[in-house]
């Protein structure tokens, strides 16, 4: 199944960028993920846990890093797991980009997930699987922006023109150092709440329906 997410960060597009690229930091923020290991630069290993009323789903596997392209900033991720408990796997290649939005940057993700074994009924249905996805995302964008709010506000404001006495200083000082990202601390891992997630998306799903009947 494929499906859209996107979410804001209050960031200049270079150093949203440059966040969403340091894997070891954003990771914690992810509800339910933990990462294990650091293989190099474009590999890493992680779990990742769902509670789904009284049902835990545990998952573990690799996750890497590929086509990126700093300059349209546009990257793609793919996320191999298995449950721990032998009740299927779950693989997920996701396609992201940065774009300039209205005070910071919109992050775009096309996910494409395949979920095989016992743990593929949770997708069957209303939807579940596409609407639980956005939940996640949202509170992954919730998370990174409080780790912001940690520190002191960062100008997404382009810097004004310099005179031409101005430029010429700047240029025989060297290069300018790269905009700073903020490095606040990571939150403690949590688990997906996944009884207030499914009460959301069975919510979602019966305004949809019967705003589908209104004529």
């Amino acid at each position: 199944m494929e499906f859209d997410n996107s979410f804001d960060v209050p960031l200049a597009p270079a150093q949203a960028w440059a966040m969403l690229m340091d894997i070891p930091r954003i990771a914690p923020c992810m509800p339910g993920a933990e990462l294990t290991q650091v293989v190099d630069a474009q590999n890493y290993k992680g779990k990742i846990s769902v509670r789904l009323g009284p049902v835990a789903l545990a998952f573990a596997g690799n996750v890497q890093l590929f086509d990126v392209n700093q300059e349209d900033r546009t990257a793609r991720v793919k996320a191999q797991g298995s449950d721990a408990k032998g009740r299927g796997s779950a693989n997920a290649t996701a396609a992201f980009r940065i774009e300039p939005a209205s005070g910071g940057s919109r992050v775009l993700i096309h996910t494409d997930l395949m979920l095989s074994g016992a743990v593929a009924q949770y997708g069957r249905g209303v939807g579940m699987i596409q609407a639980t996805a956005a939940q996640i995302i949202g509170q992954f964008a919730e998370n990174l922006r409080a780790q912001l709010m940690q520190q002191p506000a960062v100008s997404v404001v382009a810097p004004r023109a310099q005179s031409s006495e101005a430029a010429r200083s700047a240029s025989n000082a060297g290069p300018s150092p790269q905009p700073a990202v903020p490095q606040p601390e990571t939150p403690a891992v949590k688990p997906i709440a996944g009884l207030s997630l499914i009460a959301r998306v069975f919510w979602q799903q019966i305004v949809a329906l019967f705003s589908g009947r209104k004529t």
